[in-house]
């Protein structure tokens, strides 16, 4: 009973994080006007004040990381800021829904990354599973020979950044406290992106402000409960629920922006998300 408790609540914790993503799509589109930087910026600074006092009373060594780790956990942070950087100018010049596909391919090429880096095994089933997502993929961009498929390519580029961020959170899992990882994430990020924000400081309206902020908050509220998902329960049983954001965004990007997205986009969606579905339910088989 307690593992069916602890599985629901995971799945509960899931599904939060994956609506709270969805609102930070929403928030980094209500920056509009800003430059890019200032919204990434505010974006891992909140997280990092929230994540900060969450380690509150925590040992030194909590906050450093092992320092075999280190080279690991800088990689990780400088793939998953580029990942940020490329996804928010995704969400900019595409709808929420498009830009929220592009970037669930990111699970996709940890698989690959982690059969190339980690030297894990691709099943069968696998090979195939990344074609048919990747062509998911290509009804969204819809290739054309001008530059107006660049926001759809950078949509694609931050699911490989993101994969392989993901990858070596991967390699470290056993080896580094999963609040290290995200101290460092945005430590690093804020550092990084604060002269930047600062160079190209645009001064927000008041909406902008609660835009700014609330990419920060939501941003957390969808790593924390992400986190806490993965706590409760195997990553193998609850990971699928993490694609409903695809559905919140096409919900949010409808009724707040009146985005609808077209045919391609919602077959290549459609795609992703059944290649998604059939990999998990293959992965359960497999381990019962």
């Amino acid at each position: 009973m307690l593992v069916k408790q602890r599985r629901s609540l995971a799945i509960s914790c899931m599904l939060i994080s994956a609506l709270s993503f969805g609102f930070m799509g929403v928030a980094v589109k209500g920056t509009g006007g800003l430059s890019l930087f200032q919204g990434v910026f505010f974006r891992n600074i909140v997280m990092l004040i929230l994540v900060t006092a969450s380690m509150a009373g925590k040992p030194r060594e909590t906050f450093r990381g092992r320092r075999e780790n280190r080279p690991f956990l800088m990689a990780r942070s400088l793939l998953g800021l580029i990942g940020v950087i490329l996804y928010f100018y995704t969400l900019a010049h595409l709808n929420l829904a498009d830009a929220t596909m592009l970037n669930k391919l990111s699970p996709f090429f940890v698989t690959l990354f982690a059969a190339l880096f980690l030297k894990e095994k691709l099943g069968r089933i696998q090979i195939p599973a990344l074609i048919l997502a990747f062509f998911g993929a290509v009804l969204i961009i819809k290739p054309r020979f001008d530059l107006s498929v660049l926001p759809a390519l950078t949509g694609l580029l931050s699911a490989v950044t993101a994969g392989g961020a993901y990858t070596l959170i991967r390699f470290m899992r056993d080896r580094e406290n999963p609040q290290t990882i995200i101290w460092h994430f945005s430590l690093v990020s804020s550092l990084v992106t604060l002269p930047l924000a600062v160079f190209f400081w645009i001064p927000p309206s008041p909406l902008q402000w609660a835009a700014l902020i609330g990419t920060g908050i939501f941003a957390s509220g969808g790593q924390f409960f992400l986190t806490w998902a993965y706590q409760l329960a195997p990553a193998g049983e609850v990971s699928i629920y993490n694609y409903s954001h695809i559905l919140f965004s096409g919900i949010l990007g409808y009724l707040v922006f009146r985005e609808v997205p077209d045919v391609l986009s919602l077959l290549g969606g459609a795609l992703i998300i059944l290649v998604a579905l059939g990999l998990y339910r293959f992965s359960l088989k497999s381990t019962n």
